[in-house]
Order: C-alpha cells, then structure tokens, then sequence
C-alpha cells in the first residue's frame, strides 16, 4: 500500500454564522413544527440543505412561493430590505438567519448613505450576499466592483465623499490589491472600522496558506456556489500546491488525481460540515497508509446568540 501524507487545514468547516442559521433553521422546527419554509438554501452546502430538509425544510427561491400561515426563514447570506418588508406586509412568523457579520456590512453601508456618501462594493456579481447588501438601499446606492481593474476605471461623482464595502467571504489577498487601487485613487475614501471580510474567511485562508506550500494536491470541501469555499483553491495554488480542486463530497473525488500524489492538503469551507471531511480521510485509509498531519494556525472561540424570537424555546 502506498504512503500517503494528509496535511489537515485547521481552522476549516462550519464557521459560527454557519453554525448559528442551521440551528435556526432546527429551533424553528421545534418551536413550530413542520413544514418550516427557508427562503434560499440556508448555507450553500447540499448535505447540509438535504438534513434539513428531511427534518421538514422546504426550501425556495422566493418569498411568493411561501404561504402566509407558515413561519419563513432568510438565509445566513442575507436579503434585501424588501423581503423583510413583504413577509410583514403578509404579517408572516419570520426569522432572520442573516449572519451578524453581513449585518455589520449592511449597517456600514446605511451609515454611509445616511452620510450621503457614493458607496463601493466589492464583491461577486449576483451572490446572495452581494444582492442582500445592495438591497439595503434604493436601486443604484451602491455599486459594484469585482476587479482591480474596475477599482481602476470607476467614476466617482465626489471623490472626497466616498467608501466602501466588501462582501464578508472574499479572497483576502484579491480584496485587498483592489483596496490599494482604490486608496491610491481616493486617499480620503472611507473604509470599514474593522475589516468587513469574516475572521472565518481569513483563517482558513491563513490555514490553506500554511498546508499548502509543496503540497502535490489540494481538495477544498464546498459547494460549487459557496465563495469561500472557491476561494480556498485559489489561495492553495497561489501558495504553491501542484494541483488543488472542490469538491463537493468524497463522491465527486477522481482517484486518477492522486497519480504521484504523497503529500495531501484538505480542508473544508465555512458551510461544510466535519462528517465530509472525515470521510474523505477514510476513503483515504481506505486506499493509502496515511499519514495525519494537521496543521493549525489559530483556534475560534466565537458563538453568535439566536435571535430572540427562538432564544427562549
């Protein structure tokens, strides 16, 4: 059997967001019983929206496909102004499952524009989250900026009354070459009091940083639409992995990858749960004598409360 070095990303997997929305998402079921309706896959991880849903979940796109006598929860990516608004119109039960952090980002940006400041995002054009903090604010408020060079090109009405905001799961390296662009344009541009992309981000950056430098193969645990997850192979092969991939689960694992693989990184992104990494390091044993090393560059201790509508239940 041959030898296998599996270099684990420590931190990785559920952030506190990600931990707090599943537990809405479960306390609500309890509090009210089935059917409990999520507006948008709670986290974007499909064992994690298929466990829900056998718990009696149903999940949709729209506010419009739920019915008004049916408690409705919003994603931990947040929603825009207007869907809140709706659910109250219809006096629909609702929860708000919006991560605090991205609630931080929204608040920011309200302030700027309260402070009539022309406000820049940075961020992934239509992720749930860039949709949810543009919709904090009337149409055309905030816009927004995927690249260095659109930092480069935007105008500006008044570049002396200007800031920005950044979505909460970006690459920290690409966010900040984009932020240099923008300071070396608007000196005096406004920036976050404390930086918008999440502790958790950063830490499984700083972990896939630290594993992956020789590394033959990376495998990132995560959804195809979770950006952080997607993240998490750009830094692994910017930090000199040979070759690094997402993967959903072990299923979608190719073992003709592993031709002349000896040294393995894993880790997971912020909606993926530990179960999938385990078994894909048992898939490994399975088939390789592994060696486990894991690789830790900081611990989280942070908890975020329920919202008060479940935190008595």
């Amino acid at each position: 059997m041959d030898s296998l070095t599996i270099r684990l990303s420590a931190p990785r997997g559920f952030c506190a967001g990600v931990d707090r929305a599943i537990q809405i998402v479960e306390e609500a079921l309890r509090k009210w019983g089935p059917p409990v309706y999520v507006r948008h896959e709670i986290v974007h991880n499909a064992h994690v929206v298929d466990g829900l849903r056998a718990k009696g979940a149903i999940f949709v796109e729209e506010l419009s496909e739920c019915p008004d006598d049916r408690p409705v929860i919003f994603s931990a990516h947040g929603v825009p102004k207007s869907v809140p608004a709706e659910a109250s119109t219809r006096e629909m039960i609702y929860v708000d499952a919006t991560c605090p952090l991205v609630s931080k980002v929204h608040v920011e940006a309200q302030k700027h524009f309260d402070s009539q400041r022309d406000i820049l995002l940075i961020g992934h054009a239509g992720h749930p989250e860039v949709v949810g903090t543009m919709g904090q604010l009337p149409e055309g408020s905030i816009r927004l900026i995927e690249t260095p060079e659109d930092a480069a090109k935007i105008d500006v009405k008044d570049p002396d009354n200007l800031a920005f905001v950044t979505q909460t799961t970006l690459s920290v390296d690409d966010t900040a070459e984009m932020i240099d662009v923008l300071r070396q344009r608007f000196p005096t541009i406004s920036a976050p009091h404390k930086e918008d992309i999440c502790y958790a981000t950063t830490n499984r950056q700083e972990a896939v940083k630290a594993m992956a430098e020789g590394a033959d193969l990376v495998l990132v645990i995560g959804a195809e639409n979770s950006s952080n997850s997607k993240r998490l192979v750009d830094v692994a092969l910017r930090s000199g992995a040979k070759d690094a991939r997402l993967v959903a689960s072990v299923d979608f694992v190719d073992w003709s990858w592993f031709e002349g693989v000896s040294t393995l990184g894993i880790t997971a992104g912020a909606s993926a749960p530990e179960i999938l990494v385990e078994d894909l390091i048992d898939a490994c044993r399975a088939r390789y004598d592994v060696t486990l090393d894991e690789i830790r560059v900081t611990d989280e201790n942070v908890t975020f409360k329920l919202p008060r509508v479940l935190a008595d239940t």
